[in-house]
């Protein structure tokens, strides 16, 4: 009888960082999750290996079981150089991520953007099976998008590819662009905020915007709506440029996806070239916050073959 393929898939986010022991067939069997270690990347790479290590332990596994080890980064991962570059973890400087994590772990190790991950997830146990051009947009604090074209990731001369929040929507030149890029300044949670403040709702999150819309406060409904516009823009560029079979809306933002799905969908629609607006389909995340976690010990199964 053949043995089952295990591997361990981590998700390294800005806030929080993910462990599951991941078999061939997607079932996770073992999770942990720990608030993001942020004291450096060393500390990164330490809580990586004991989170693993709880992991296996508590499923009764071995090292010896696990074929590889795949872990997404919330920024860049460049895979000549084997270093990440992560703000949110460890300010601007490149760091030797791989070299860390090999020196701690005893198996293989794959590494790629969070973005790349989160597309790789869907398509292999999400709302993407069995297509091969998908794109994953992810809006939350900021926007990132894993592209798939032609079944292969695209990750771009420098895997920058799917930094679509620098999408430039609007001519009118504002400050708050040339810190994020115009699409995420609009349409990510902190523009959501925003729009809630000017309409004098001042201090509410996406979350409590999207509570009062659900109870019909016309303030919260129009927030959403517009939200929705700057989605259904972006959302169009990509369309026409990539001619996916799908895109997949995640992240944190789409926590609210049923008051913003339709109208995402609309404006695409007004936006896109026509004959790919028709064929596309824009589906919300079937594995939420998993998906990077599944597309990571994806990487990892392919790492280990």
């Amino acid at each position: 009888m053949k043995a089952v393929r295990l591997v361990v898939g981590v998700d390294l986010g800005g806030t929080k960082t993910g462990v599951g022991l991941v078999d061939h067939e997607g079932e996770v069997r073992e999770k942990r999750k720990a608030p993001a270690e942020k004291r450096g990347p060393e500390a990164t790479a330490e809580q990586v290996a004991e989170l693993a290590a709880a992991a296996l332990a508590a499923a009764q596994v071995s090292w010896e079981e696990i074929a590889a080890v795949g872990v997404c980064v919330p920024g860049i991962y460049f895979t000549d150089t084997g270093t990440a570059w992560a703000p949110n973890l460890w300010g601007r400087q490149q760091v030797p991520l791989r070299g860390l994590l090999e020196k701690r772990l005893p198996v293989p190790v794959a590494l790629d953007s969070d973005r790349s991950a989160c597309v790789l997830g869907e398509q292999w146990k999400g709302v993407a099976q069995g297509l091969t051009d998908v794109v994953f947009l992810a809006v939350g604090t900021g926007i990132g998008a894993g592209i798939i074209a032609g079944g292969e990731v695209v990750r771009g001369a420098e895997g920058i590819a799917g930094a679509v929040g620098w999408f430039a929507l609007d001519p009118r030149p504002q400050a708050i662009y040339r810190q994020m890029g115009c699409f995420e300044a609009e349409a990510a949670g902190p523009g959501v905020a925003r729009r809630a403040a000017a309409r004098g709702m001042g201090g509410l999150t996406p979350e409590t915007v999207a509570t009062r819309a659900r109870l019909g406060d016309p303030a919260a409904l129009e927030v959403l709506e517009e939200t929705a516009a700057w989605l259904g823009m972006g959302v169009a560029n990509i369309v026409s440029l990539l001619n996916p079979q799908m895109v997949v809306l995640g992240g944190g933002l789409m926590q609210a996806g049923d008051l913003l799905l339709e109208g995402v969908r609309r404006h695409m629609r007004e936006w896109a070239q026509p004959v790919a607006a028709r064929q596309v389909r824009i589906e919300l995340s079937r594995l939420g916050e998993d998906a990077g976690l599944l597309g990571a010990a994806r990487l990892a199964l392919i790492r280990g073959d």
